[in-house]
Parts: C-alpha cells; structure tokens; sequence
C-alpha cells in the first residue's frame, strides 16, 4: 500500500477551496499553508494562459525531511504517508531546509514544525483528505496507488504525468496531469513579495512577530505597505500597477501573479556564530596538537591550558547558539535522549558532548601528572575535534533542498576554518602570555597555509561547474549579486589578503599575530554568513 496524490491541470480552476478546506480542518494559521495554490501567467497577448498548481508534501518515499529531523517528529507511516509528531519537534526547521519542495512551514501556534500529513486522521476510519473531497472540479485524486483498482492507480496507468525536482532523488508521490515546467519550477519565475491580490510586506510565518514589531516601531513601513496593497491604492495607482505587471504577459514571459508568502531566511546569524564558535573551540585543541604531535613547535603548559580553557568556553557557546536557534528550546534534551541516529545534527550533538567530556579530561589527567592517560587521551580528542569541525558540513549535506550546501569541498572548508580560528585565537592570546619555543613562527606558518588553502578552496568552490540552476544562482549572488561586496572586500580583501599582507610583510611578533588574527576570525564570520545565508534566498517553490 503506498498513499499519493495525482493534480489534475486540467480540471484545476484556482479556486483555493482546497486551501481553506485544509485550513480548516487543521485549524492552520494565517499566514501559513499546507496546501497552496500557485498561480503563473504565460503566453504572448492574445494568446495568453494562467496556470494553477497545487502546492504542498510530496510524501516522498525517500523523504529528506524524515532523515534529518533529528528527534523521529517526522516519520514514514507503513502506507506511504509522511506524518509528523508535533510533541517531539525541537524546531530545528532543519526539515525545512531538507525539503526541496518548500512543504514544512513553523506553526506560530506552538512554534514547531506542519505540514500537509494527507489528513491521515481521516484515512483511517476510511474517509478521502479535506482537500479532495471538497475540490469541485475534482482535480485532485487520491489513493493507493498500488492498488491497481483506484483510481489514481488508473489514472498514473494512462496519463503522462510528471513531478517536481525529480533529480533529488526524493521518489515524490505527488503527480501532475498536464504540468507545465513555468508552474512547477521555482526559478522559472520570480517571487515578490507583491501579486494582484495580496500584500506580503510585514512579513508572514516563521518571521511574522519580527516583522510586526519592526513595522510598529516605524509607521513609514505600514503605510508603505497599505499602498502596496490594492485596496488602498487609488485607482490611477491600480491601472498604473496592472500596467506594469501585464508588460511581461505581453513579452510572453511567465510570471507569479499569486503564491504562498516566503518563508525568510530560517537559519539565520545564530547558525553562522555557532558555526564559527564551533571553528575556534575545534581548532584551539587541534592547532596545539599538531604542533605537539609532530614536534614543530613547544607547547608549554600556558598554551596547553589557554587551549583546553578556549576549547570548553566556546563549546559552550556553541551549544548556547544551538539552544537559542531552536523554536522549541525547551526540548533541546530530545536530541540526545529521543535521538534520530541518521540526522547528523543528532551525530553532531553526540560528538560535541564527547568532546566537551575528552577536554575536561585532558584538564584533569594534566592537572594529575597522568601521562600515559594525557597521551592517548591527546589522539582521540583529536579524532572528535575533527568530528565537531566538519559534522555540520555533513548536515548541510542532507538539506537537500539547498542545493549550493552539497559541495563536497565543505568539509574541506569548514575544518580549514578550524585550524585558521584556532591560530588566530592563540595569536591572540600571544599578546598576554608566555610563548613557548617556535610557537609564534608555528602560528605564522599556520595562517599563512590555511589563508592560501582556504583562498583556493573558495575558487575551487565558486568556479567549478556546478550542476544544478539554484547552486549556479546562489554562486552569482555572491559573486554578482546581493552578496558581492561582502565577499569580494569583507572575505577575500579583509579576511583573507590583508593578513597574508600583514603576515609577510611586518615582523614576526605578538602585535602582528594578535591583529592578523582577530582579522581572520572576522573574515571566518563574514564567509560563514555568506555561505549560511545566500543558498536560503533561492525559491524553493
């Protein structure tokens, strides 16, 4: 037995029941949807065509969003049907970013996460979802589609039909009768914030209240968004507007004329910090531990103790970062006592508590004069500082709906960030302590390799071919776009060239280390707000 959906283009007038029949039964607040109506204009006047598609879960078979959810909230029923349990969700909105289709939304109800579940409640005492039984047109047919007797199985049987993103792999059991590729791919057109019909300016869903307390703090932001909306406007304004938005019509361009409010950027400055606090909690054991493994540098017990000390401080504040980032901090503990062993948030979670427990004992065996135990403990914290420095590499992996997040140069990336953060940290901290022989030249040697490392990395990262549209747009948004002068004087200029400048060029002292140093570590803040933030601009639906 295996639940899907079948839209019939055909039939679909628009009409939007089956988004209030899902709002309805569901009780879903405004703002948000399970079920949607997009709606796309194409053609050249006269020959014009407006396209209606259904949006909402895919309940794939190879659901991305049920193997990153890292406490079991979202889980595959033996029928096929994608459920979710609201109890359990922490509000990581990391299935939102592995759903490439853009079907999770957060409930401001009780801040977790929703989602179309095929009204499962009704499937079971043997009744069709909300949304197919009050369709007039009936465009949209439910069932088993193994049951060669329904009528979806009929209908997949003898109608060509196709389904969003099939290059994901997802196996998604949502099908379209006479689709039409403008409709169904997100890029094709462009969203706005502004349709014929609607006014999204003070922001909807995941950052409603943020919106709303900005625009209340400036009346400037209400009454530029009343204008925008059409019931204000005069009617000079509205033939003025209508206008405009038919010139594209004309050209034979498609375009939005409605569609579900955006979601914002969901991974916000939090994700970015804790990446970085992690890079420098990582990289203040592992810097020392080269130095001492391979005998290049001393590391006295000044170093081994500011190193332990920074390790378990930002730690910490990675953990803190973590914390405040969840919609739903009050159940951080599921990750680690209700744990989903295939999310590598949950992986994650594990090695940085193994971590913070491995560094605690070093302090302890050092404290002690327990040699034998410091040197084996020495390699395994390795081992898991490395673990901690690239795991998130390996979660962006599994959100598969960001595109730009699968390069297989992020590890890579990530643990060059650490050994960087680490350096600069202890260039820092050179400043104020006794330095160790060759302990300086080791910090420089550091720096400069990682710096030019790391400067190759990004070329390697940004000039590769990439082979999907949304990474190729991502890539020029941060060359071209939004995030050019950012990237090109925060990141390359500032963080990466000017204290290579500084590093060859000046003396080899404290000073110079300290300010190259604190330069690196903004540069890492600069290039991780970057590369968390620009793949979450690109339309997912």
């Amino acid at each position: 037995m295996k639940y899907g959906f079948v839209i019939d283009n055909r039939k679909c007038i628009g009409c939007h029941a089956c988004t209030t029949a899902c709002k309805s039964e569901h009780d879903v607040a405004v703002g948000v949807n399970r079920t949607w109506v997009k709606q796309v204009e194409k053609g050249e006047f006269p020959n014009t065509r407006r396209l209606f598609s259904v949006m909402r879960c895919n309940h794939c078979t190879d659901a991305p969003c049920v193997e990153i959810c890292p406490v079991e909230a979202l889980y595959v029923r033996k029928d096929g049907i994608v459920d979710f349990d609201k109890d359990r969700c922490i509000g990581c909105k990391s299935c939102m970013q592995a759903c490439p289709y853009d079907a999770l939304y957060i409930d401001p109800k009780n801040n977790t996460a929703a989602k179309c579940n095929y009204c499962a409640h009704r499937v079971d005492v043997g009744l069709e979802p909300a949304c197919v039984n009050v369709c007039p047109e009936h465009a949209i047919i439910s069932g088993d589609m193994e049951n060669p007797e329904t009528e979806i199985a009929q209908l997949l049987a003898r109608q060509q039909v196709k389904v969003r993103k099939a290059e994901k792999g997802t196996k998604p059991n949502l099908f379209y009768i006479d689709a039409d590729e403008l409709s169904l791919n997100p890029i094709a057109t462009e969203k706005t914030d502004d349709y014929f019909w609607n006014s999204q300016g003070l922001g909807v869903g995941h950052f409603a209240k943020e919106a709303e307390k900005m625009a209340f703090s400036n009346p400037s932001i209400i009454d530029a968004a009343l204008k925008q909306n059409s019931q204000y406007a005069s009617a000079g304004e509205i033939a003025d507007k209508g206008a405009n938005k038919s010139i594209d019509v004309l050209l034979g361009k498609g375009r939005r004329i409605y569609d579900a409010p955006d979601k914002g950027i969901l991974w916000g400055w939090e994700v970015s910090a804790y990446v970085l606090t992690k890079a420098i909690a990582a990289g203040a054991f592992l810097v020392p531990f080269l130095a001492w493994a391979f005998g290049w540098a001393e590391i006295n017990a000044t170093a081994m103790w500011w190193g332990l000390g920074i390790g378990l401080f930002f730690l910490m504040a990675t953990g803190l970062l973590l914390i405040k980032d969840l919609d739903r901090p009050d159940r951080f503990l599921n990750v680690l006592l209700r744990p989903q062993w295939g999310s590598w948030l949950v992986k994650g979670g594990y090695a940085i508590t193994a971590y913070g427990g491995l560094l605690s004992l070093l302090g302890l065996s050092t404290w002690m004069g327990w040699h034998g135990v410091t040197s084996v403990t020495m390699w395994l914290t390795a081992a898991v500082a490395v673990v901690v420095a690239i795991y998130t590499a390996f979660l962006f992996a599994q959100a598969k709906g960001r595109d730009f997040w699968q390069s297989p140069t992020l590890s890579i990336h990530m643990l060059l960030h650490s050994f960087l953060a680490g350096a600069a940290s202890f260039g820092v901290i050179a400043l104020f302590t006794t330095n160790g022989m060759n302990w300086l030249p080791f910090l420089k040697t550091v720096l400069l390799v990682g710096l030019s490392i790391n400067l190759a990395t990004m070329l390697i990262e940004l000039t590769t071919t990439h082979p999907t549209q949304d990474a190729k747009l991502t890539v020029d948004m941060i060359l071209k776009g939004r995030y050019r002068n950012l990237f090109w004087m925060g990141v390359i200029l500032f963080g990466n060239v000017l204290p290579i400048i500084l590093l060859v060029t000046m003396g080899l002292n404290a000073m110079t280390l300290a300010i190259a140093g604190i330069i690196v570590i903004i540069g890492i803040y600069f290039t991780e707000h970057i590369w968390v933030e620009a793949p979450q601009r690109i339309s997912l639906s």
